[in-house]
C-alpha cells in the first residue's frame, strides 16, 4: 500500500526530511512511500543487480545499484535497480563514489509489487526518460511480463517465457553479453 503524505513539500524541503524505510520518493510535488519489498521482489533484485554486474562491472562498462536515490528533474526517485555507465557514476575528486546521485540513470529498472499503483511505478520511468534515461523495465511478477520503455516510444510487452529482453543501446553494442529471457529472470523465483 502507498502512504501518500497529505502535505505538498519542496523539492528542498523534502531532501531535508530523514530517510524513511521504506523509501518515500517525491515527483510532481507528492510524497510517497514505496510498499515494503516481499520476498519476489527481493530475490529479482539481487539476481538483476548481480546478473548485470558480472556483465558489466569487468569491463568497467555500467554499474547496477539496488534502491538508490537519484535526485534530477525536480524529483527525488528510488529505482528498484539503477544503472548507470562507468563513466557517469559520480565520485569525489579521490575517486571514491558519492552518496548522493543528482543525476539521471541511464537505465531504470521497477518490479511491480502487490498493492502497488502501476500508474505510479509508470509515471517514475517515464520521469526518467524525460530526463535522458535510455530504458526503462517494469516487471510484473503476478503475470511474468516485463514492459520496455523507450524515450518517445509506446511500451512493449515481454510475456512469451523465451523472449530476449532489450537493453539499452550502449549496452547491446558493446562487447558484453547481457541476454536475459522472462523463463531466466523468473525462474529465478524457483530457488
Amino acid at each position: 500500500m502507498i502512504t501518500t503524505l497529505p502535505t505538498k513539500l519542496t523539492l528542498a524541503a523534502f531532501l531535508a526530511q530523514p530517510e524513511t524505510k521504506p523509501a518515500s520518493e517525491f515527483i510532481d510535488g507528492t510524497v510517497t512511500q514505496k510498499p515494503m519489498p516481499g520476498g519476489e521482489h527481493s530475490l529479482l533484485q539481487g539476481e538483476l543487480c548481480t546478473t548485470i554486474n558480472q556483465v558489466t562491472e569487468p569491463q568497467k562498462l555500467a554499474y547496477a545499484f539496488p534502491e538508490l536515490r537519484c535526485t534530477f528533474g525536480g524529483a527525488s526517485i528510488v529505482p528498484d535497480v539503477t544503472v548507470f555507465r562507468w563513466d557517469r557514476i559520480p565520485r569525489q575528486p579521490s575517486g571514491r563514489i558519492v552518496n548522493r546521485f543528482k543525476l539521471h540513470p541511464d537505465w531504470t529498472i521497477e518490479f511491480l509489487s502487490p498493492h502497488q499503483s502501476r500508474t505510479k511505478v509508470e509515471r517514475n520511468i517515464l520521469h526518467c526518460l524525460e530526463h535522458d534515461t535510455q530504458m526503462g523495465w517494469l516487471l510484473d511478477p503476478d503475470d511474468a511480463s516485463v514492459r520496455a520503455f523507450l524515450p518517445h516510444q509506446e511500451p512493449i510487452l515481454f510475456s512469451d517465457p523465451d523472449a530476449i529482453l532489450p537493453v539499452p543501446t550502449w549496452l547491446s553494442s558493446s562487447d558484453a553479453n547481457l541476454q536475459l529471457t522472462l523463463a531466466t529472470l523468473f525462474g529465478w523465483l524457483n530457488l
